[in-house]
C-alpha cells in the first residue's frame, strides 16, 4: 500500500540524516529521478532539515543575526516543501486522470499529497518521541510521559495511512475526484508581497 511505502522512505530519509545530524549536509536521494520514492524522500528529508532549523532558532541565546539568517533558510524551506507536494499531487493526478468518477463522486477536503505531508512530519515526531522515550538522562516520570505520547503518534500513523490508502482507493474507483490547487503563496513573490515590490 502507498502509505506504508511512503512511512518506509521517510524513515530511511530521518535515519540518514542522523547519521551525521548537520543541517547543513547534502542531500544525497538514493532513489531514480523518475519514480515517485524520489520525490517522497526529498520531501522528507527537507522537513528533516526544517525541524532542526526549528529547534535551532529557538535557541535563548541566539544571536539576532543568526536568527533572521536561520528565518530565511525556514521561508525557503517553506517553499521547496510546497513546492514538493504540489509534485507529489501532481503525480496522482497524472495516475487517475483516465478514471470517470461515478455520479456520486465527491471530493476530497485534502489532496492525497498534502495528507502524505502530515505522514511525514508524524515519522519525525516518532522518531524523536522516540529518541525521548530510550533517554538514559530523563527521569522516570518524563520517560512514561513520552512513552503515553509515542502510543498516540503511532495510533494516529495507523490512522493516518488507512486514510491514505483508502483516499487512494476511492480515487481509483471513481468514489472520488481530484482537483491540484496550487498554493500560490505570496510572501515570497516580487510582484505580490508588496514590501519585495517596493525594494524592486
Amino acid at each position: 500500500m502507498f502509505a506504508s511505502k511512503s512511512w518506509s522512505v521517510f524513515n530511511d530519509s530521518i535515519e540518514k540524516y542522523h547519521l551525521k545530524d548537520q543541517v547543513d549536509q547534502p542531500l544525497i536521494n538514493p532513489h531514480p529521478e523518475q519514480e515517485i520514492e524520489h520525490l517522497l524522500y526529498k520531501k522528507n528529508w527537507i522537513d528533516t532539515v526544517q525541524w532542526h532549523y526549528e529547534d535551532l532558532i529557538r535557541d535563548p541565546e541566539i544571536d539576532p543575526i543568526s536568527a533572521l539568517a536561520l528565518k530565511r533558510k525556514i521561508d525557503a524551506s517553506n517553499q521547496e516543501r510546497t513546492d514538493l507536494v504540489e509534485y507529489i499531487d501532481a503525480y496522482f493526478y497524472e495516475k487517475y486522470r483516465e478514471v470517470s468518477p461515478k455520479a456520486t463522486a465527491s471530493i476530497n477536503t485534502e489532496s492525497p499529497a498534502w495528507a502524505i505531508d502530515r505522514l511525514s512530519i508524524l515519522a519525525l515526531k516518532v522518531y524523536h518521541m522516540r529518541e525521548e522515550v530510550l533517554r538514559e538522562d530523563a527521569t522516570p516520570a518524563h520517560i512514561d510521559a513520552c512513552q503515553e505520547k509515542l502510543s498516540v503518534l503511532l495510533t494516529q500513523k495507523q490512522d493516518l495511512c488507512t486514510a491514505i490508502d483508502q483516499l487512494l482507493l476511492d480515487f481509483e474507483q471513481g468514489n472520488k475526484y481530484m482537483k491540484v490547487y496550487k498554493q500560490m503563496k505570496m510572501y515570497n513573490d516580487l510582484e505580490l508581497n508588496p514590501v519585495l515590490r517596493a525594494k524592486k
